[in-house]
């Protein structure tokens, strides 16, 4: 047995499991969609009648704020929905920042660390942030999670407000100018 994973040489087809090994990770568990999902869907993939594959991005938002994060299975979900390969949504995934292939916090933080805010004081910040929420080092994937699921604390590029640093966002809300003690303030607002 060969150990090239290509299943048609001719064609260069490669079963799904092979191209994106994470499909075979049991630990996450087959997706429940919940009622009026794959309605939303279609609603989303007829604004792109010309090329089905031009909804990806919007699929994957879509995704992402159902169950937020990206599984394995929304990416096989979402390539056959539109009639891809897998490789082709996780290529999307893997590109784009925004796309988070883990389970975050329900209260998700997230810090700038460059030059402006990292001289303002988010490295700082950022261990406040991380003590107070009981997060610990984060993992392989830059994003720090409290045991019980709640917080989450990751450090992120750009969130474009130089001129105010340091800045976080909150979920969907942004902050200018945090200190440490407007952190605890924020914290208490969102706990």
């Amino acid at each position: 047995m060969s150990a090239n994973p290509v299943v048609d040489p001719s064609t260069q087809t490669v079963s799904p499991a092979a191209v994106y090994p994470g499909a075979l990770d049991p630990t996450h568990a087959a997706p429940v969609l919940p009622t009026g999902f794959e309605a939303q869907a279609d609603e989303l993939v007829s604004h792109y009648p010309v090329s089905k594959r031009s909804a990806s991005l919007p699929l994957l938002h879509l995704w992402q704020e159902t169950f937020g994060y990206i599984s394995p299975e929304g990416i096989e979900w979402i390539a056959a929905r539109l009639g891809l390969q897998p490789i082709n949504i996780l290529e999307l995934v893997t590109f784009y920042p925004m796309f988070r292939q883990h389970p975050a916090g329900k209260i998700q933080i997230k810090v700038c660390r460059t030059l402006s805010c990292a001289m303002a004081g988010s490295y700082a910040l950022c261990d406040h942030l991380r003590e107070k929420c009981g997060v610990g080092e984060p993992d392989a994937h830059g994003l720090a999670l409290s045991p019980d699921g709640k917080y989450s604390v990751e450090f992120v590029e750009c969130i474009a407000s130089c001129g105010t640093a340091p800045v976080i966002m909150i979920d969907d809300d942004f902050h200018e100018n945090v200190t440490l003690p407007r952190a605890d303030e924020l914290l208490r607002q969102y706990s």
